[in-house]
C-alpha cells in the first residue's frame, strides 16, 4: 500500500486501435545523420516499390554547394560512371555526382509487435506496421564504372592488334539437344538461389511520387493514423480480461514454463476442437486418423450434432471403403505439394493412393508388389498409402485394418448408392490412365455383398467350373438367339434386326432388365412383328423414323422418367454427340450431385436410359467402326441430337449421315457435302461450328466425338 502511495496514477489515456492504414503502414529506417537536418529538407528525386518483396529504392539529392562536399571528388566518379561523352542515358547528367541512391532491406520479418503511434487530444491512436525496412546507399554506380573501365580496355586491345589479321578459319558448330527436364531436377531448379534470384528481378518496380512532412496530401494521410470510430466498437482487441493482462505483466517464469509438457504443433485439443465449425472438425478428424467408422466419428463430435449435417459434411472429404470412411486423397497432398520420398507431384500421388482405396473396395486383401507395378511410384510412397489404411499380414499382404461396417450400409442405402456411382467414376479414370483390363464393380454397392476373403485351392476351382457351366449356358442362349433371328428373317424377309456383340455383363443385365419388367414375350406373327420395328420394342418405334423411338405409354407420367428425361435433353442441348459410355459417365457425375433420397437412386438400367434418349428427339447413328477397333460396345453406341430447333439443325443432319457411312472423313469432303446439299451461301463460320458441336480433329481426318481411340 505505501508503495502505491508514493506512485499514484498521474493520468489515464485511451488506446485506439486504427485500421485504415494497416496494410499499408511502413517504417522507413534512414542512416546516421546530423541532429539539424531533416530528410524532408533533403529534395526526394524519385522513389519506386516492388510490393510483393517489400524492398524500396529512394534517389534523393546530395547538396553540391555544401562546404563538406568534395567536387574534385564528385567529377571523377561521374567522370568514371558515364564517361566523357553525357547523353540522356548517363547517370549522372550534370557530369557531377549530385545524387545518391538509398536501397531497403527488412530488418525483422515479424512486424507484429511494432505499431505506430499518433497522441492527439489526451488519446493514444496506434496503427499496426505493415513492414520496417531499413535504407542504405547503393553503390551500384561503381558496378557501372567498372563496366565502362572493362569497355575501354577490351576498344583499346582490340584497337593494337592488326588490321591485316586474317580471317578465323570457320569452325564446325555441333548442335545438340537438351534431355527433358525430370521433376525432381525442376524441383531443384525452383528452388536455387539463381531461380529466386530471376523471379525477384521480374517483378516490375511501381513508381511512387514523394510528398514532403508540410504538404497537403500528407496531412490528409496522417489523417488515417488516427481511429475513425471512438465509439469502442472497433477497438475490441485492445480488451482484454484481467487474467491476460496479468500473464501480460507477470509471465510465467522460464523454470515453470521447463515443467510443462510440450504438446506437438500438430495436436489440437477436443475443447479447442469443438470452437470450430463442424465441417473444419470432420476434415481435422479424418485428416489425422485417415480410417474412422461413422459411429466412431459421431462419439468424437458429441451426442449434440445432427447425424444428417456430418452424413453431409463427411461426403466432402472421405471416401466410403467396406462400410467405412477414408480421407481423400487430395486432403492429404494438396495441390502444388509434392511426395517427400520421390518427389513426385501431388496429383500422381493422389491418383496412385485412389487405386489402392479403389482395389479394397474391391478385396479385403491387396498385394503391395502389384500396386506399384501399377502405379509406377517407389516402395516408399505405396507403402505410405497402405499404411494409411491397411496392416500387414505375414504371407498374405495388406489387409484393410478395420472391420465390415455392414450395420452403416443397411441404415444408410442412400448414401451407399451415391459412393457407389463416386467409385464407378474414379474406377473408369483409373482403367483409363493405368491402361487396366476392365473389371466391373460389385453389382451390389460397396460392401452390401459382405467382407471378402481369401480363396482356398478347391474354392478357386469350385469358382471356375460355375464360370464355365454359366459360359457354357451363355453360348447356348446366344445359339438359340441367332436361329430364332434367322427363322424371323425367313418369315419376315424385310425386318433386318440390328446384331450386336453380346458379352457376359450384357448378358446379365438383359436378364435383369427382363426380370424387372417380367413382360411375357408375345409369339405371334403379328407381336413379333410389332417388336422387331426398328430393332425395338413394341412402342418404341415412331412412324417411319429408322432410328428414333419412344418409351412405352405411360413410363413418361412417372417422376424418375421425368427426372431422367430432363438430364438427357439438358446433356444433349451443351453436348450434341454422345456415346452410351459418356452419357452413363456423365449419369453417374449428376447422381453424385444429387442430394441423398433423390427418385433417380431408385435404379437407371441402359435400357431404360436408351429409351429416354431415343424419346427426347435423339438418334443412333450406326458409325462403322473399323474391325480393329478398341472400343467396347458402350463407345460404338452413338447418340446424336436430331433436331434442337435452331439454325444449324439442316448441317448437323448432313453431316450425321455423313458419319453413319465412314468412320473418318476429311473437311474438304464435309464441306463439299454440306455446299451441295445446303446450297453455294454456307460459310465458313457455319461449317465450323458444325463441327466444333459434333466432333474431333485428329491427326488431319474428322471423327464423331467420342469414337476416336487414341
Amino acid at each position: 500500500m505505501a508503495n502505491e502511495e508514493d506512485d499514484p496514477v498521474i493520468q489515464e489515456i485511451d488506446v485506439y486501435l486504427a485500421k485504415s492504414l494497416a496494410e499499408k503502414l511502413y517504417l522507413f529506417q534512414y542512416p546516421v545523420r546530423p541532429a539539424s537536418m531533416t530528410y524532408d529538407d533533403i529534395p526526394h528525386l524519385s522513389a519506386k516499390i516492388k510490393p510483393k518483396q517489400q524492398k524500396v529504392e529512394l534517389e534523393m539529392a546530395i547538396d553540391t554547394l555544401n562546404p563538406n562536399y568534395c567536387r574534385s571528388k564528385g567529377e571523377q566518379i561521374a567522370l568514371n560512371v558515364d564517361g566523357a561523352c553525357a547523353d540522356d542515358s548517363s547517370t549522372y547528367s550534370s557530369k557531377l555526382m549530385d545524387k545518391q541512391t538509398f536501397c531497403s532491406s527488412q530488418s525483422t520479418s515479424n512486424t507484429a509487435r511494432y505499431a505506430a503511434a499518433l497522441y492527439r487530444q489526451g488519446e493514444l491512436h496506434l496503427t499496426p506496421l505493415h513492414g520496417i525496412l531499413q535504407l542504405r546507399p547503393s553503390f551500384s554506380y561503381l558496378d557501372k564504372a567498372d563496366a565502362k573501365h572493362r569497355e575501354r580496355e577490351a576498344a583499346n586491345e582490340a584497337g593494337d592488334s592488326s588490321q591485316d589479321e586474317a580471317e578465323e578459319d570457320v569452325k564446325q558448330i555441333t548442335v545438340r539437344f537438351s534431355r527433358p527436364e525430370s521433376e525432381q531436377a525442376r524441383q531443384r531448379r525452383v528452388q536455387s538461389y539463381e531461380f529466386l534470384q530471376k523471379k525477384h528481378a521480374e517483378e516490375p518496380w511501381v513508381h511512387l511520387h514523394y510528398y514532403g512532412l508540410r504538404d497537403s496530401r500528407s496531412e490528409h494521410e496522417r489523417q488515417y493514423l488516427l481511429c475513425q470510430g471512438s465509439s469502442g466498437v472497433e477497438n475490441t482487441e485492445l480488451v482484454k480480461s484481467p487474467s491476460e493482462y496479468l500473464m501480460m505483466l507477470m509471465p510465467p517464469s522460464p523454470e515453470e514454463e521447463k515443467d510443462k509438457p510440450v504438446a506437438p504443433s500438430n495436436v489440437l485439443s477436443m475443447a479447442q476442437l469443438r470452437t470450430l465449425p463442424l465441417a473444419d472438425q470432420i476434415k481435422i478428424l479424418m485428416k489425422n486418423v485417415k480410417v474412422m467408422p461413422f459411429a466412431n466419428l459421431m462419439s468424437l463430435l458429441g451426442p449434440s450434432i445432427d447425424s444428417v449435417a456430418v452424413l453431409r459434411g463427411i461426403q466432402k472429404v472421405a471416401m466410403l471403403v467396406q462400410g467405412n470412411w477414408v480421407v481423400k486423397s487430395d486432403i492429404l497432398y494438396p495441390k502444388d505439394s509434392s511426395s517427400p520420398h520421390s518427389g513426385v507431384p501431388a496429383e500422381v500421388l493422389c491418383r496412385g493412393r485412389d487405386f489402392v482405396m479403389w482395389k479394397f473396395t474391391q478385396s479385403r486383401w491387396v498385394v503391395r508388389k502389384e500396386v506399384a507395378a501399377v502405379t509406377k511410384l517407389c516402395t516408399e510412397d505405396v507403402k505410405d498409402f497402405l499404411e494409411h489404411m491397411a496392416v500387414v499380414r505375414i504371407n498374405k499382404g495388406w489387409e484393410f485394418i478395420l472391420p465390415y461396417d455392414g450395420e452403416f450400409i443397411k441404415k444408410h442405402p442412400d448414401v451407399v448408392q451415391r459412393q457407389h456411382m463416386l467409385w464407378t467414376g474414379i474406377q473408369a479414370k483409373l482403367e483409363k490412365v493405368y491402361n487396366l483390363v476392365k473389371e466391373t464393380l460389385p453389382k451390389k454397392p460397396d460392401g452390401q455383398s459382405g467382407p471378402a476373403g481369401l480363396l482356398s485351392g478347391d474354392q478357386r476351382v469350385q469358382v471356375a467350373k460355375s464360370k464355365a457351366q454359366q459360359n457354357h449356358a451363355l453360348l447356348e442362349r446366344e445359339l438359340q438367339r441367332r436361329k430364332e433371328q434367322m427363322r424371323v428373317s425367313e418369315v419376315l424377309p424385310g425386318v433386318r434386326i440390328k446384331e450386336e456383340p453380346m458379352s457376359e455383363e450384357g448378358e446379365e443385365e438383359e436378364e435383369r432388365d427382363a426380370e424387372e419388367d417380367e413382360e411375357p414375350m408375345d409369339t405371334s406373327l403379328g407381336g413379333l412383328h410389332s417388336r422387331l420395328a426398328n430393332g425395338l420394342p413394341s412402342g418404341r418405334a415412331a412412324g417411319g423414323d429408322s432410328f428414333n423411338g419412344h418409351p412405352p405409354p405411360g413410363c413418361a407420367s412417372t417422376p424418375v422418367a421425368r427426372e431422367l428425361r430432363a438430364f438427357v435433353e439438358a446433356t444433349f442441348q451443351r453436348q450434341f454427340v454422345l456415346t452410351l459410355s459418356e452419357l452413363k459417365r456423365l449419369f453417374n457425375l449428376h447422381l453424385a450431385s444429387l442430394p441423398p433420397g433423390h427418385t433417380l437412386f431408385s435404379g437407371i438400367s441402359d435400357r431404360m436410359l436408351q429409351d429416354t434418349v431415343l424419346a427426347a428427339g435423339c438418334k443412333q447413328i450406326l458409325v462403322p467402326f473399323p474391325p480393329q477397333t478398341a472400343a467396347s460396345p458402350d463407345e460404338q453406341k452413338v447418340f446424336a441430337l436430331w433436331e434442337s430447333g435452331d439454325m444449324s439443325d439442316q448441317h448437323r443432319q448432313v453431316l450425321l449421315e455423313i458419319f453413319s457411312k465412314n468412320y473418318r472423313v476429311r473437311r474438304n469432303m464435309i464441306q463439299s457435302r454440306l455446299t451441295q446439299e445446303c446450297g453455294e451461301d454456307l460459310s465458313k463460320q457455319e461449317v465450323d461450328k458444325v463441327l466444333k458441336d459434333c466432333c474431333v480433329s485428329y491427326g488431319g481426318m474428322w471423327y464423331l466425338k467420342g469414337t476416336v481411340q487414341s
